[in-house]
């Protein structure tokens, strides 16, 4: 019996069913939705999902505002596009918390494109940039975004950041940018010095200052004020001093929303027959699907509900650039610093993304003239402060540490996008992170000794053309070593591409004319002969079974204890089920 139950327990399983064993764990209960409103996706708190609508508001009215008169636009435009991204992205089932609106991140682009096209063209390029992510989230090519190096993506973010930096400092003095980051960086001295002969500059400067200041700090103070958002608090500050007197600050001129819609016209789609705008559909194509991707990875880490569906919300975002297009407005994406507001806020569904659309719509209608009174200095400081974070500097010094190559990469990226223009900057920092994969995927070992009569050369690792100079000064060093026999081994080299490939075998054709004796070992598979055997004699003795060869399914001892269940009802051992998993 005990020999019997020992073979019972050992019938085996295969490697699919031990996987599939293996990556089906229990679920925890927390994660099953047990508790009501645990989690994303779970029965919403309506009057929750209000407060968190509220918050995420007051966090996009002044970022709307500022992103507009950054990209050189109307405030009004800056509006539409937030609730554009309200009402339309948040609307669908793409990702759960993510908010999107008019993005800091694109507002050089847009200010350079408004220069080189005119404000009636951007209406165009927004369009059929929504149109081509619709497409591609149609062809299901949202994850493909995903396919970048991190180095690159930290590279274009800085490379955002620090030019909005130098151009906002500009309007935090009333002043006006002088135009290319470049220029805008050379002009600082200039800036200082008008700021220090002009009161009134002065004062818009330390409102700016004082903005900067609070967004920085304002989380750490104490109580829950801090849940009130900084720029808000500085919208509300710089309100105050404005309304004192003496105190003349330029403040943000709105117009009737409504008035502000520009539907582009048959002039401006003739405009598609440039090739520059063309470049320019498929520039904001690209970085806007990039920045709406990325930040969907980054808010999908802030909480534990349902994951984005990258070709749905690709779809989302898409069909809200359509409409911001037809509309004239600025191009929308999504945008870390409303999605984390959101997710802080206690957020769980999309209803409070979709609302805050609906909030920012009302407020721009029935209170205009409140938007009249706030300093466009704050808003610049509010600028400042986001592109400090796009520029992250601790970064760089944590990339070094990490890996110095790719820092070299993120570098790169940074610098071309400063001094050339975004498009430019991610194509050539995706051009040097691709040779440094290359550069290290091509780690090939060369091993060179002379023995008896015999040259050597052993090769290991990838031999990619990018090692070719190293291949040739081995094998020239083989045949100048004077022997008469030469041994390439090869075998251990995992990937030969064609260019060593063919040195290697015009090196032993040539060498092989000259009447040395070469002896060729190439990488590939094993080929052996089986002789044919003479019958075997009839023996009693048991021959130990074969080891199973490549294509052969293993078996594993199953070693988990029988149940009292599976014991149980069963009077021959013979009847039970097999332990199969």
């Amino acid at each position: 019996m005990s020999g019997a139950h020992a073979r019972g327990r050992g019938v085996g399983r295969t490697k699919k069913a031990a996987a599939q064993s293996v990556a089906a764990p229990a679920v925890p209960s927390a994660d099953k939705g047990s508790k009501s409103g645990s989690r994303p996706g779970s029965t919403p708190n309506l009057a929750n999902e209000i407060t968190a609508s509220l918050v995420v508001f007051l966090v996009a009215l002044p970022l709307c505002i500022g992103v507009a008169v950054a990209s050189g636009v109307p405030a009004e435009l800056g509006i539409i596009s937030g609730v554009i991204g309200g009402l339309v992205v948040g609307a669908v089932r793409g990702s759960t918390l993510q908010v999107s609106g008019p993005a800091a991140g694109l507002a050089a682009l847009v200010a350079e494109t408004v220069l080189e096209h005119g404000l009636a063209m951007l209406g165009v390029i927004v369009l059929f940039s929504g149109i081509l992510q619709i497409v591609l989230g149609v062809v299901r090519l949202g994850r493909l975004f995903q396919a970048i190096s991190l180095a690159v993506v930290q590279g274009m973010l800085a490379g955002i950041g620090l030019p909005l930096m130098f151009s906002q400092a500009y309007p935090m003095a009333d002043s006006k940018a002088p135009g290319t980051p470049i220029e805008n960086m050379a002009g600082i001295p200039g800036l200082f010095a008008d700021i220090l002969t002009n009161p009134q500059a002065m004062i818009a400067t330390l409102l700016g200052v004082a903005t900067i200041v609070l967004s920085f700090v304002w989380k750490k103070v104490p109580g829950p004020a801090k849940r009130i958002p900084a720029a808000l608090v500085a919208v509300g500050v710089g309100v105050a001093v404005a309304a004192l007197p003496g105190v003349d600050v330029k403040t943000l001129q709105v117009g009737n929303l409504l008035a502000s819609v520009r539907v582009p016209g048959a002039g401006e789609f003739a405009g598609l027959a440039d090739a520059a705008v063309i470049t320019s559909i498929l520039t904001f194509t690209v970085i806007a699907s990039a920045e709406s991707l990325f930040t969907a990875a980054a808010v999908d880490r802030m909480h534990s509900g349902p994951r984005t569906r990258y070709n749905t919300e690709l779809i989302a975002q898409g069909a809200g650039n359509t409409i911001a297009g037809i509309l004239g407005a600025l191009p929308i994406t999504a945008v870390v610093a409303r999605s984390s507001a959101n997710v802080q806020a206690g957020a769980k569904t999309r209803i409070s993304r979709t609302l805050h659309g609906l909030w920012l719509l009302a407020f721009a209608l029935l209170l205009p003239q409140v938007l009249a009174l706030i300093p466009i200095s704050v808003l610049a400081g509010v600028l400042v402060h986001s592109g400090w974070k796009l520029f992250a500097p601790e970064e760089f010094p944590k990339m070094w540490r990490q890996d110095r190559g790719e820092c070299v990469v993120m570098t790169v990226t940074t610098l071309v996008i400063v001094a050339t223009a975004l498009l430019e900057g991610v194509l050539i920092g995706l051009a040097a992170g691709i040779v440094l994969a290359a550069l290290r995927m091509s780690q090939t070992v060369i091993r060179q000794h002379v023995e008896d009569d015999t040259a050597k050369v052993v090769m290991a690792g990838n031999a990619t053309f990018l090692r070719l100079p190293q291949v040739i000064e081995a094998l020239e060093n083989a045949a100048a070593s004077g022997k008469p026999r030469i041994r390439l081994d090869l075998t251990g080299v995992t990937h030969l591409d064609h260019a060593c490939r063919s040195q290697v075998e015009e090196f032993t054709a040539q060498q092989r004319g000259t009447g040395l004796r070469v002896e060729l070992l190439m990488p590939g598979p094993a080929k052996t002969e089986v002789p044919v055997a003479a019958a075997p004699e009839p023996t009693d003795a048991v021959e130990p079974a074969p080891l199973p060869g490549p294509g052969a399914e293993w078996f594993y001892l199953d070693t988990r204890p029988l149940s009292d269940d599976y014991s149980r009802g069963y009077d021959d051992y013979a009847q039970r089920p097999p332990l199969v998993g």
